[in-house]
Formats: C-alpha cells, sequence, structure tokens
C-alpha cells in the first residue's frame, strides 16, 4: 500500500523558531521511519529562490500586487517542483511558512481582499493546502530579541514592532476562522518545550 504523504506547515510572527522547530520534528518523524522533506517560502527551488531575493529586498519599492504575484509564482514552482512529488512518493513535508502567510503579509497587513487571494493560490498550487498548520505565536516584544540574536534582517523586519503586532494579528484571525487546522503554540518557551507540545498536537495526523 502507497504511503500517505503530509502536509505540515509553521506560520507565525519573525523569530518563533519556526526553523528550529522543523528541524526537530524531522528528527522525531524519522525516527519511526519516515522521509522528511524541510523546505521554505518564499523559495525551496532555484527559481522561487531567485524571486524570494526580490520579494525580501528592501530596496525595492513593490506594490501589493506585484508582491502578491511574485509570491504566487515562487509558490507555484515550489509545489509543482519539490512539494507535490514529496507528498505523492509518502514523504512529510515541513515547509517554513505558506498560503497562510500570503494570506495575513499581502491580504490582511495591505488590505487584499482574503477571498481572491485563496483563489489566486488554489490555482498557483492546484488546490493544494496544509493538512496541518503550526502557528508559533508570541508576543513580538519578546520575539524581536531572538531576531536581534539571529542578527538578519529583512525589509518586513525592519518595519517595527506595531507591524509586528498587526502580523500577529492577522495570523490569530486566521487561526479563529480554522481552529482544526490552524494549531496555535507558545512559541516564547524553551525550544524543548515547544517540540513536546507540538508532537502531542500532532498525534492524530500520524
Amino acid at each position: 500500500m502507497k504511503k500517505q504523504g503530509l502536509f505540515i506547515t509553521l506560520e507565525g510572527p519573525d523569530g518563533g523558531g519556526k526553523t528550529t522547530q522543523a528541524q526537530q520534528l524531522a528528527r522525531w518523524f524519522r525516527l519511526y521511519g519516515r522521509e522528511v522533506l524541510i523546505t521554505r517560502e518564499p523559495g525551496g527551488t532555484p527559481t522561487a529562490e531567485n524571486i524570494r531575493e526580490l520579494v525580501l529586498d528592501p530596496a525595492l519599492d513593490l506594490s501589493a500586487e506585484t508582491e502578491t504575484l511574485l509570491q504566487l509564482a515562487a509558490r507555484a514552482d515550489h509545489v509543482a517542483q519539490a512539494i507535490r512529488p514529496a507528498l505523492e512518493a509518502g514523504q512529510v513535508v515541513l515547509c517554513d511558512r505558506f498560503s497562510d502567510s500570503t494570506l495575513v503579509y499581502q491580504g490582511i497587513l495591505r488590505n487584499m481582499d482574503l477571498a481572491q487571494l485563496r483563489k489566486l493560490n488554489d490555482f498557483a498550487t492546484r488546490g493544494l493546502r496544509p493538512d496541518v498548520t503550526l502557528l508559533l505565536d508570541g508576543d513580538p516584544r519578546e520575539l524581536v530579541k531572538r531576531r536581534e540574536d539571529r542578527g538578519t534582517v529583512d525589509k518586513f523586519e525592519l518595519q517595527g514592532l506595531e507591524f509586528q503586532d498587526r502580523i500577529r494579528g492577522g495570523y490569530l484571525q486566521l487561526a479563529q476562522e480554522e481552529p482544526d487546522r490552524i494549531l496555535v503554540v507558545d512559541a516564547l518557551r524553551e525550544p524543548e518545550v515547544v517540540t513536546e507540545e507540538i508532537i502531542r498536537k500532532l498525534e492524530k495526523w500520524v
């Protein structure tokens, strides 16, 4: 019997530990013999990584429409070239950001129509949606310390705490709309504690 793939996305404000938790989850799944693909958005393929450079370049003043279409172009290539083949092979895919990021950053924050964005996203992904999304949540005033320690800054991180508050609010809004898919996790605790909670939350999918 063909092994079923599992598509898990990790979302949330910057500094929430998405990369760390993806790595920990990959180790856990591999203990049970699962093959795992860790990837990210925008990015994950050579084409999408090139688009990422454009989207995150603070020197470029992109309109909301341009930014959205670039994100969706990167996602279309990412899904076609990496995510869907991995799922069809029965792998677990752990993706750092996906469609919910577009709904928050381009939709809620830039006042674009969410219903229209969802249709465009379905077009770009040919209807692929995450099985489960882990929302790593925390007060931006605490998370900013982690970003400073990391030392990497993009144009979204340059826009200050008010902007980060709006990002957090956007994600929590989506979680209220889809509580069965989007699982909220307190990301401000020690990483190993966060991992333990995530594993408990994922048991029914595994």
